[in-house]
């Protein structure tokens, strides 16, 4: 992944929370809801109307940073519920806009605060901080400064994701921090090392899991190994080659054991795993060979056509949509090419790799994945999409739909789609009648 190292003067330290301690206090339920409102304008990057009248953008700009700044000081306030308010309303700005020089100037006072909800917060509180930790190193890119958070938070986010007392979900958290922010900050071989290897004794324990059928597996548990195998993946596509034959080596012939997991959300991240494995293997090998291929596609194809009962419909639909892919990956080499729309622009997803690095950032950015693709450079790096488009109002303008043309484009789209489906279900009945 490309890496440029940019170096800015940094806030001073403290500076946010001597604004804070001049600050009037307030009830928790006032702060509550003031921390709400600031959070409220955040929630959807596509807000702005249509057709509404021009809005003075440098006025709108330094309201929001007023709102931004006041968020930053009450992730110090003393009521947790203040300040997962605070959290998230920050995650919601930093997933929806660009703010790379406001952010740039504030990140060590970020940092501090983050550190400490990690640190002191509880489950909730803790989720939410290490979230924006991810946001933060998003927003300022594969530079020296993501660099210096990660270096600061990584400590304590191995250090609670390896404390069996812990909440699950805060452990969750940190996997998903652990492996975003050292993807995008770490420059340090022996960092990335160390990183899989603490997320690999997390989700190893599933193996003996679903070895031992008198073990007992917690579906709180089983969703920390799916956080901390994703992370993991993310990690090995950006591992050299040599170290990709040694983790296949390690690990190829074990994730066919988690294909058996009673968790579907299990089952998927074990299969979409193995998929990319094998993409890795005849990467790193022309000839590459696995040994049980006859049982791994007897296992697939079973996934791929479950019609157990006791399972759920949706389960059972995602289920066998996601392993006709992986089916497809490992006996016939193939990966089925998706395309993303944002703005005027597409990107093709057409590997496994690529694939999974997207639903990643579609995981943290939420519905902000599409205006990152657009303007943040670190994503356009990473999906090789180029420097971003500078594209005027006018051209902007002209390229939108109207708002009536789009309502007739989509009844008739509705009638079509309603019209073919009336005629398949005309021949199933047809067929039926026949036998």
């Amino acid at each position: 992944m490309p890496k440029s190292k940019r170096r800015g003067g940094g806030h001073p330290r403290g500076t946010s929370g001597a604004q804070h301690r001049n600050m009037q206090s307030f009830s928790d339920e006032d702060a509550s809801i003031e921390t709400m409102s600031h959070c409220s304008g955040f929630s959807d990057p596509s807000s702005i109307t249509e057709d509404g009248p021009e809005v003075d953008e440098e006025a709108t700009q330094e309201d929001l940073e007023y709102k931004l700044k006041g968020l930053i000081d009450l992730t110090l306030d003393k009521s947790a519920k203040t300040r997962q308010s605070a959290l998230e309303g920050l995650k919601n700005a930093l997933s929806s806009k660009i703010l790379y020089e406001f952010i740039l100037e504030r990140r060590m006072t970020l940092t501090d605060s983050i550190e400490r909800c990690i640190k002191k917060g509880k489950s909730d509180e803790q989720r939410a901080a290490a979230g924006l930790a991810c946001l933060l190193c998003v927003q300022l890119g594969s530079g020296i400064e993501s660099e210096e958070i990660y270096k600061t938070l990584a400590p304590i986010l191995k250090k609670i994701l390896c404390d069996a007392s812990a909440s699950v979900q805060a452990r969750q958290a940190c996997a998903t921090c652990l492996g975003v922010c050292c993807f995008i900050a770490t420059d340090d071989i022996t960092e990335l090392y160390t990183t899989m290897e603490c997320l690999e004794n997390i989700f190893t324990k599933s193996y003996q899991n679903e070895r031992n059928s008198n073990s007992i597996s917690s579906t709180q548990n089983t969703v920390l190994h799916i956080s901390a195998l994703l992370a993991w993946t993310l990690l090995l596509t950006i591992c050299p080659m040599n170290e990709v034959k040694k983790k296949l080596e390690m690990h190829l012939h074990k994730f066919p054991i988690l294909l058996s997991c009673d968790d579907v959300n299990m089952r998927i991240a074990a299969g979409e795993t193995l998929a990319l494995l094998f993409e890795l293997a005849r990467e790193t090998d022309g000839d590459f060979f696995y040994e049980d291929m006859e049982l791994l596609t007897q296992k697939l194809k079973a996934l791929a056509t479950d019609g157990n009962k006791h399972r759920a419909k949706v389960d059972k639909r995602k289920q066998r949509s996601v392993f006709r892919d992986v089916l497809r990956a490992v006996e016939e080499h193939d990966f089925p090419t998706e395309t993303v729309k944002f703005g005027p622009e597409r990107m093709y997803i057409d590997c496994w790799v690529k694939k999974q690095t997207y639903d990643t950032f579609k995981e943290i950015l939420g519905s902000g994945i599409q205006y990152h693709l657009q303007s943040n450079e670190l994503l356009r790096n990473v999906f090789e999409l180029g420097p971003p488009l500078m594209l005027d109002e006018a051209t902007l303008k002209s390229m939108k739909i109207p708002r009536f043309e789009r309502h007739l484009y989509n009844s008739a789209a509705f009638k079509a789609r309603t019209k073919a489906r009336n005629k398949c279900r005309d021949k199933r009945a047809d067929v039926g009648e026949v036998f």
